[in-house]
């Protein structure tokens, strides 16, 4: 089968096709042809050995001296289950499913295979291939930063998302409204009409104004893409006020309930999948690449299966 491989760390250039032997499932796995993946924030990160400082070595330690010890990467994807093994009661042949594999990676792939109690579901109904591999990463981790600064818990939350234009952004908009949040964003002024487009009215482009300097204060301030401190945004937090962000230590936990949560919300209409461009397989360096200039817009999807 062909699969995308990261010969050695660095720019986009680094991912070759190659053939590789497709997986034989066990008797509690599953096999899927992979029909989409999605290419995120962590995927480049590994790519490019894209960290500062001492967590160089850390991700060096975690993944790969010289190259990743996991060569095929992505780690969200869509597909078709093609077999089934001897003790499998949850899938059957023909299933269409999303998922993710978290740090197995893997889905860069035409095939993966996965145990059947894996981070995998079926697809919405409603949903393209394309559209379902574009759901998890945004939404889980949009999910799991906001349950952790309890939006649950608060009536009509006032949120801050900084950010509110990529994968986790556009996820976190939506996640939010599904709270019934009180929602401002920080956004360039390229993705005004976007953030426009999921709802909001609250916009503070950064380009613009200093969003620090607002007089309006928060229950919840999530950066989802990294770029503050709380230090930053303390005084925009009220009384009891939470800062959550992806840029420190703090990774997002995966699981099934957050994969069912974002089918429901999808086939219900209360969650678009916010694609921005689908690259083919053999288009990878190029989508890569894209995705390096830190200008995307919701997902970029990397189809590759037709």
């Amino acid at each position: 089968m062909k699969a995308v491989i990261c010969t050695k760390y660095g720019p986009p250039e680094v991912l070759k096709i190659q053939d590789i032997p497709k997986p034989n499932p066990k008797n509690d796995e599953i096999l899927i042809k992979t029909m989409a993946s999605a290419i995120n924030s962590g995927d480049v990160r590994v790519r490019g050995l894209k960290v500062n400082g001492f967590l160089k070595i850390v991700m060096r330690l975690m993944f790969g001296i010289n190259k990743p010890r996991k060569p095929v990467l992505g780690t969200v994807f869509s597909g078709i289950v093609e077999t089934i093994g001897d003790n499998v009661t949850r899938f059957k042949v023909g299933d269409s499913v999303f998922g993710m594999t978290g740090l197995k990676f893997g889905t860069y792939a035409e095939y993966i295979a996965l145990k059947e109690n894996d981070k995998v579901i079926l697809k919405p109904e409603n949903a393209t291939f394309e559209e379902a591999a574009a759901l998890p990463f945004g939404g889980q981790t949009a999910i799991y930063f906001l349950e952790k600064a309890g939006i649950g818990k608060k009536s009509n939350p006032e949120i801050l998302i900084i950010g509110a234009t990529g994968a986790v952004g556009t996820a976190a908009i939506q996640i939010a409204k599904h709270h019934n949040a009180d929602i401002t964003v920080v956004c360039s002024s390229r993705g005004d009409e976007l953030v426009k487009s999921l709802g909001v009215s609250k916009i503070i482009l950064y380009d613009k104004e200093d969003f620090t300097k607002s007089k309006s204060k928060f229950d919840i301030i999530f950066d989802a893409v990294g770029k503050t401190s709380k230090n930053q945004c303390k005084k925009l937090l009220k009384k009891g006020g939470v800062y959550k962000t992806v840029g420190g230590m703090e990774v997002a936990a995966e699981n099934k309930r957050q994969l069912e949560i974002l089918k429901a919300l999808f086939e219900k209409g209360e969650y678009d999948a916010t694609i921005d461009k689908i690259f083919p397989m053999d288009k990878v360096v190029e989508a890569h690449g894209y995705v390096d200039t830190e200008r995307k817009k919701g997902n970029v999807v990397l189809r590759i299966s037709e």
